[in-house]
């Protein structure tokens, strides 16, 4: 794959069930960077295993060397992708970078397989699992699920879920830079190591700390 321009491309991923839009406030000089935005893809079947679902969504991305942006499931998805691309950075964003990093609830749901009993109509995030959304401020949570959190395809969705839970990262991923709020419910900063946090990021981060985060990408990459 060639360069098709001078300029450095990145490649934003976003969050479980969540469309590009999410990144809508992230900046970065214009003459250095050129942003490309990667949309979820409907899996084949329930069965596809990731590795085959990320070899399609590489079919996406037109440039080599490549820095890489994941929020979230997205984050998961940019290391995988890092395995089969020549990256210049991979940055993942309130995102775990090994199934150690998962709090103990969520591996408690993918021993037991609870997970099954939640309708994937009413799972649009994986913080439905955890009793943590539209537990404040419901009429700003949501506008912002309905902004943000548009691929509501039931496939996609109990896809995701089941992938989330299984993950299993491996020594073939490359070195990656995690950023992550302070006050992350959904992967509690407890759990995540090597890490350059963000005081007062909460899982929504990318949208409600996007200045934070645009100070840190320019002095990272």
């Amino acid at each position: 794959m060639g360069s098709l321009t001078e300029k450095i491309p990145v490649y934003f991923m976003p969050g479980l069930a969540a469309s590009p839009k999410i990144f809508e406030r992230i900046r970065l000089p214009q003459d250095t960077y050129e942003f490309y935005f990667l949309e979820w893809l409907v899996p084949k079947s329930n069965h596809e295993d990731l590795a085959h679902y990320v070899k399609r969504l590489a079919q996406n991305i037109k440039h080599d060397n490549v820095i890489l942006i994941g929020v979230s499931f997205g984050g998961i998805i940019v290391q995988e992708l890092s395995k089969y691309l020549n990256t210049k950075k991979v940055i993942v964003i309130s995102s775990v970078k090994n199934e150690k990093e998962f709090p103990k609830r969520l591996r408690i749901l993918q021993l037991t397989k609870a997970y099954k009993l939640f309708p994937s109509k009413t799972v649009s995030s994986i913080e439905n699992f955890n009793k943590f959304a539209f537990s404040k401020n419901l009429k700003k949570k949501t506008e912002m699920y309905n902004t943000y959190m548009q691929m509501r395809n039931d496939l996609y969705l109990n896809w995701s879920i089941f992938q989330v839970l299984h993950w299993r990262s491996s020594d073939s991923t490359k070195e990656v830079i995690h950023i992550h709020g302070d006050q992350d419910k959904i992967f509690p900063i407890k759990h995540i190591k090597n890490c350059i946090k963000i005081e007062g990021g909460t899982h929504a981060m990318i949208v409600t700390k996007a200045t934070k985060i645009n100070k840190i990408l320019q002095e990272i990459i």
